[in-house]
């Protein structure tokens, strides 16, 4: 057996333990245990053979949280100033079946497709889904696609985009659909491209900890 084979089974058997530490991950109870876990994965992944790792990516960290925003902005920006948004969010409302409008759904479908293309299918990081949202729906996707939007209906409220020409509600969430499509794509690129964050996995089962913790920083 020649070395790269050699190599390519060590790889195999690191990942293979990274990923029993990470189902491990969503047992533990106590910030030592989850301490302790974490220098363990660190150095697992310091561990010749391990370099394959930095491309990879597991947790979800504030840090994470961080990116995604400063990217939405960096993309919505340029869209704020363009009165084209507004004749892109009447276009989404003019086609209606059954009271619905078909291009804004389409729309709002074509976002979360692309979002969830970017992050998880394109080669630019190996990024997995660990300890999904209620088992299923994975957490980057959601927080990437959440602070996007957010941040694109706050940003035209700052720069007073939403009341120009008295629009429905509907169309003041066609208008930040509009810059959300740009926003989301910002924060995706933002997330993943500085590769894996350091810090704390944000899980439903240690946000009671993270704010414990943040309350006892501030308190200092």
């Amino acid at each position: 057996m020649g070395r790269d084979d050699s190599s390519r089974e060590g790889d195999v058997e690191l990942q293979e333990v990274l990923s029993q530490l990470d189902e491990l991950e969503g047992t533990i109870e106590t910030p030592e245990q989850h301490r302790e876990l974490q220098e363990t994965k660190h150095l697992i992944e310091r561990l010749p053979g391990g370099e394959f790792l930095d491309d990879q990516i597991d947790k979800y960290t504030t840090r994470d949280l961080g990116e995604a925003f400063v990217g939405s902005i960096i993309f919505a920006l340029p869209l704020l100033v363009e009165d084209g948004v507004f004749v892109i969010a009447d276009h989404f409302l003019t086609v209606l079946v059954a009271g619905v409008p078909v291009y804004l759904v389409a729309h709002v479908l074509f976002v979360i497709t692309l979002t969830t293309g970017l992050i998880y299918a394109v080669d630019f990081r190996e990024v997995r889904i660990v300890n999904p949202i209620f088992g299923l729906v994975p957490r980057r996707l959601v927080g990437v696609l959440l602070i996007s939007f957010l941040t694109s209906a706050g940003l035209m409220v700052l720069w007073g985009r939403m009341d120009i020409g008295d629009p429905t509600t509907a169309a003041v969430f066609a208008r930040i659909t509009v810059v959300w499509a740009a926003a989301a794509l910002g924060a995706s690129l933002g997330d993943i491209l500085p590769g894996e964050s350091k810090g704390t996995d944000l899980t439903l089962g240690n946000l009671d900890e993270l704010i414990e913790t943040n309350d006892g920083t501030a308190r200092r």
